[in-house]
């Protein structure tokens, strides 16, 4: 995910989703996981997993050292079907509540589900804690006696990389037992208000979805009047956005202080499998490129919009002489599908039956949760997709991007339930690869030179949206977790953190109208993934060099890129992109896919001035 950056919907305007504009929207059926609630299924794997984790404790707890490589296999076999078990349960408690995260029963199943399995699984938490504290030459027997552990390598190598950080055994089970209580029920307490929000714009009370869908209205008094709304509303509620965000930020702090990382950003590092230094020249290339990407495309629009200086509610408007239509969904759906297949047919077909079996849920309702994921479930069974789909051109590429996780998540699963998890920063590349096949195959058809320039401006501003946007996100959650070490930040504390690096990040042809000091608050990765958003800009530079690879014509490079796919977590980054002869350690690497961006302005430029 995309745990994917984002947004609901008024209840006035819930109904129109189905309506004729968009044609008939899909809806999740979850059957494949449990039949509901009561489904006896659902409590026969319950009954089960508490007799497997109990087994399991009893047979390995205190054991591994002596066990041979035969044995090691079954050990990670039944360990890896008890997490494919507690996946299947909380996968369906959590998109259930996705779908209605205000309907109290559905909170309350999620609730109960998240404390029946913590409950059960903590007689696990021996198996990483003692793991990790074998020798190498324990774990290297393993692998020479059985073919079956070291196939596991990459897995087990990612689980030690943590041994410098890990906790006693007894304070490892407290940190399990109390999660229920610590920030996954300030998180919780997040989605829900979010959820809840209501926005006054013109007599209509609307959602956070349809609000923010207003900033791309072609009319910029009803831009203006959403941005308003949104800043009032998030200004009403910044005492408990803050508040949550001090807390977490704070357990944080308490919790790397007493792991030994080095720094608040060290632990995602770690968790994403990429080296620190990779991200932090990841950051310093985008940074530096402020001024020739974003401040330069800006400067542009405000040209195009016929205005001296742009406000926050004009960042996303549409071009003047951009045609505003709605895209029904079955259009949607064969745009995407259409231009898979002109990649790969094979991608394509993978692709088709989230359309067919109810693995998408697209409709906007009241309390659906806003934006968009690819949930990959489980590997026995297939990942769920969620949108919030109103029609506008971005909703398709959005379409595009989560059809790449699925995509992704589909052929990865052949690795088995521990193996077939990305790192986020590789798990975004199929994502933005999804989006940028739809968007090639759109420039190609384009009809005429206006049809061309609001192609290539909206893909820009995509494009400064998942990388110079996701940088000044990574900025802003560096600068708040580094000033909550040194004590609670107020509101304005934190507001003023925004301004600064959204000033930084803009450039001089914006000015902020009183209100975007909160906008902070509504971005959900600041608290359900701290410093998760520069695996967006990360898989957005390996695309734009993947996608040079593409163009430059390598015969085999669809064989090679579903190969990565497939490959899930079996292999280092280094390692999936050597076969493209590609190196994200390489100083020049990260200017390379800066490049495309600088690019697409410099046309739109050029059409610009033969335009006068």
């Amino acid at each position: 995910m995309t745990p994917s950056a984002q947004r609901e919907i008024c209840r006035e305007a819930a109904e129109p989703a189905a309506g004729p504009d968009l044609g008939p929207l899909p809806e999740w059926n979850l059957d494949d996981l449990y039949r509901g609630e009561d489904d006896p299924k659902l409590a026969g794997d319950l009954d089960w997993l508490g007799e497997a984790i109990r087994s399991f404790a009893a047979d390995y707890e205190g054991r591994l050292a002596g066990l041979d490589g035969a044995a090691m296999a079954g050990c990670i076999a039944r360990y890896e079907r008890i997490q494919q078990v507690t996946g299947r349960i909380m996968s369906f408690a959590g998109l259930r509540h996705a779908q209605n995260s205000t309907d109290p029963g559905r909170s309350k199943f999620l609730s109960d589900m998240q404390g029946k399995v913590t409950d059960l699984s903590t007689p696990l938490v021996f198996f990483t804690l003692e793991l990790n504290r074998l020798e190498d030459e324990v774990i290297e027997r393993w692998y020479r006696e059985s073919a079956e552990v070291a196939r596991y390598r990459p897995a087990i190598r990612r689980m030690r990389a943590y041994r410098p950080h890990q906790l006693s055994d007894e304070l490892e089970k407290f940190l399990h037992d109390v999660s229920v209580v610590g920030a996954s029920a300030w998180i919780r307490l997040f989605d829900e208000t979010m959820a809840g929000l209501e926005f006054e714009v013109d007599g209509q009370r609307l959602g956070l979805e349809a609000t923010l869908n207003l900033l791309t209205d072609a009319d910029r008094a009803r831009r203006q009047a959403g941005g308003e709304a949104l800043a009032k509303v998030l200004n009403d509620n910044i005492r408990l956005f803050s508040r949550i965000t001090n807390t977490l930020a704070k357990e944080k702090e308490i919790e790397d202080r007493w792991r030994h990382f080095p720094t608040p950003q060290a632990s995602r590092h770690l968790a994403n499998d990429v080296e620190p230094e990779v991200v932090q020249a990841l950051r310093d290339a985008v940074v530096a490129a402020y001024p020739k990407l974003s401040h330069r495309y800006y400067a542009l629009k405000a040209r195009w919009l016929g205005l001296d200086k742009l406000q926050y509610w004009d960042r996303n408007a549409p071009l003047p002489e951009r045609e505003e239509r709605v895209v029904p969904w079955t259009e949607a759906r064969q745009t995407v599908l259409s231009a898979y297949a002109g990649f790969s047919p094979r991608m394509a077909e993978i692709a088709a039956p989230f359309f067919e079996k109810g693995w998408i849920d697209a409709g906007v309702k009241p309390g659906k949760v806003p934006g968009a994921f690819a949930h990959p479930t489980v590997t026995d069974v297939h990942p769920y997709i969620l949108l919030n789909y109103l029609g506008k051109p971005r909703d398709v590429m959005t379409l595009a991007h989560e059809l790449g996780h699925g995509v992704h998540q589909v052929l990865a699963a052949k690795q088995g339930e521990i193996l077939s998890s990305t790192p986020l920063t590789l798990a975004e590349t199929a994502s933005v690869f999804g989006e940028m096949l739809t968007f090639r195959a759109l420039l190609d058809a384009a009809p005429d030179a206006r049809a061309r320039k609001t192609l290539l401006a909206g893909k820009v501003e995509d494009m400064i949206n998942t990388v110079i946007r996701q940088i000044a996100f990574y900025e802003f959650e560096c600068r708040v977790h580094a000033a909550r070490r040194e004590g609670e930040l107020t509101p304005d504390a934190i507001n003023a953190i925004w301004l600064e690096v959204q000033g930084e990040s803009l450039g001089p042809a914006f000015e902020f109208a009183p209100g975007y000091e909160v906008f902070w608050s509504y971005v959900p990765h600041f608290i359900h993934s701290p410093f998760y958003v520069y695996a967006y800009a990360f898989g957005d530079a390996l695309v734009n060099a993947l996608y040079a690879v593409y163009e430059a014509g390598d015969p085999a490079f669809q064989d090679k890129y579903l190969d990565m796919l497939a490959a899930g977590g079996t292999l280092h980054h280094s390692e999936l992109l050597a076969p493209f002869g590609l190196d994200a350690t390489d100083p020049e690497f990260w200017g390379h896919g800066l490049g495309l961006i600088g690019r697409f302005i410099d046309e739109l430029e050029a059409m610009d001035s033969a335009t006068g």
